[in-house]
């Protein structure tokens, strides 16, 4: 529960908070070492209240579309509703076709989809499919708003390979608490490679979904969306972890090889996961495709909005539990039981996806964005959001290096609207990106006064009015100021 704390933000503190001396955090590079200064704890500890997992995870409902005249339709409702978090509790939430959270949608490269949302709630939001490749105008962000009592269509043919992405408001001002509230959902890509591979693929048994989230809650048992001043600038971090909005869950697992399809959904928390015991696992995919070919982890950092796909070979665990992990504040997310297998093994192949890679020649522009801020405030290149002004625009193919700095001592990132692309240098060297980070991404974590290099490419759709966003996905940096926009001509 949330403890009131009165914090004032001295002159010398908020110096601290832009000069970079007051964060530590380690690099972005998403492979962290066991005996990372920001973990609280050891490979084997229990997190420190000991909790019972003893609520069942809650698998989102998949939706594959209804098709009418070749088009999938996919009804989505915006809405209120009460969800019981604590044995003998009611908590008022938002939610997508129930209280909290919302279904999976499912489609394949080439689908033609129309999502309709409608907006059941009593005030206006937005709808954003965050890794989404689609016209500027089916974006669902800040210009794309949804009145209440009226529906909303994003109308588009998928374009991109296999991948796991995720939908959630982007109004201006409000996103953080929407998302807060409990909307949001994930979307599963297929294409003819991942269909191919012999990976697991059957959804909600050996093909999971994880949303991972942390909240505060009143002493009535409300959420509680509250930050002050400090927690703006260094993150809404609650103090209770959710899992598919349960909290202390567990699943039921047979032995054999398991995806977790893994989107830190959070506002604006970093998590450094892995599993308790400290065993290996390979990741498979990135925000927006596969790798390659699998890296091997014991621990993969995300970001608020970034995603990983890992396998974890359980067929020696029969009988036995294990538990992920977020090893940054020393808390587990979720009870993994192992029960006898009833399915067919997989066998997760070395090579998984072929992936279009670009070069430094291939560049005809770069463009170079700052990560700025001071107590309330955030900008990037020196300016806060302003809906009315396009701070940057885009040539339609065209290759371009971004390098985004973070000039700040606490932690940010970076996510482009409507395409995906290659992290190729972190702090001026291509050796720190880790090997679990060269698939094709739309999101990607900057510590405190670190940068990152990126190869970009706009491509297929131009609109010289309408635009994309660029911004910091720490939800409350977004809300704050910390957001551009961009059209592709």
């Amino acid at each position: 529960m949330k403890r009131r704390e009165f914090l004032t933000l001295s002159l010398a503190s908020a110096t601290l908070l832009v000069s970079g001396c007051g964060d530590s955090s380690s690099s972005g590079n998403s492979m962290v070492s066991s005996s990372s200064s920001n973990s609280s704890s050891s490979n084997n500890s229990s997190s420190s209240s000991s909790p019972n997992f003893s609520s069942r995870l809650a698998i989102p409902p998949l939706l594959e579309g209804e098709s009418i005249s070749g088009v999938l339709h996919f009804d989505l409702s915006i809405q209120e509703g009460k969800r019981s978090f604590f044995e003998g509790t009611s908590t008022n939430t938002f939610g997508v076709n129930g209280s909290f959270l919302g279904p999976t949608l499912k489609m394949k490269n080439g689908d033609a989809v129309s999502i309709n949302y409608t907006n059941n709630l009593n005030e206006p939001t937005t709808m954003h499919g965050h890794g989404m490749h689609l016209p500027a105008v089916m974006d669902g962000g800040v210009h794309q708003v949804i009145q209440a009592g009226e529906t909303w269509s994003a109308q588009y043919t998928v374009k991109q390979k296999a991948c796991t992405n995720w939908y959630h408001p982007h109004l201006m001002g409000k996103t953080a608490e929407h998302v807060y509230k409990g909307i949001a959902g994930l979307m599963i890509l297929e294409d003819e490679e991942s269909v191919n591979l012999d990976i697991p693929k059957t959804y909600g048994v050996d093909d999971i979904p994880l949303v991972l989230q942390d909240r505060f809650f009143d002493a009535d048992m409300e959420l509680d969306y509250s930050p002050n001043t400090m927690q703006i600038m260094r993150g809404y971090i609650g103090d209770t972890f959710l899992t598919n909005g349960v909290v202390n869950a567990f699943v039921d697992v047979q032995a054999k090889e398991i995806r977790f399809r893994i989107l830190n959904g959070s506002n604006s928390t970093v998590y450094n996961l892995g599993f308790k015991d400290g065993r290996s696992f390979k990741q498979i995919a990135t925000d927006n495709s596969f790798l390659e070919s699998p890296v091997d982890l014991n621990r993969v950092t995300l970001s608020p909005g970034e995603r990983a796909e890992i396998v974890v070979d359980m067929s020696n665990l029969e009988n036995e539990t294990i538990y992920l992990k977020d090893f940054f504040q020393g808390k587990d997310f979720l009870k993994i039981n192992v029960k006898a297998l009833e399915i067919a093994q997989t066998k997760t192949p070395e090579s998984l996806a072929s992936l279009k890679k670009y070069t430094i020649a291939d560049a005809l522009n770069s463009r170079r964005f700052t990560l700025s801020g001071s107590m309330r405030s955030f900008y990037i290149n020196g300016v806060s959001m302003d809906k009315s002004v396009i701070n940057e625009k885009i040539p339609v193919n065209q290759v371009e290096v971004w390098e985004v700095k973070n000039q700040m001592g606490v932690n940010h990132n970076f996510h482009i609207h409507a395409t995906h692309f290659l992290l190729i240098e972190r702090n001026g060297k291509t050796s720190n990106v880790a090997d679990n980070e060269k698939g094709y991404k739309d999101t990607v974590y900057i510590p405190p006064n670190e940068s990152v290099k990126i190869m970009v490419k706009m491509s297929d759709y131009t609109d010289k009015s309408n635009p994309y966003m660029y911004h910091c996905h720490f939800l409350e940096h977004e809300d704050a100021g910390m957001m551009g926009q961009f059209t592709v001509i």
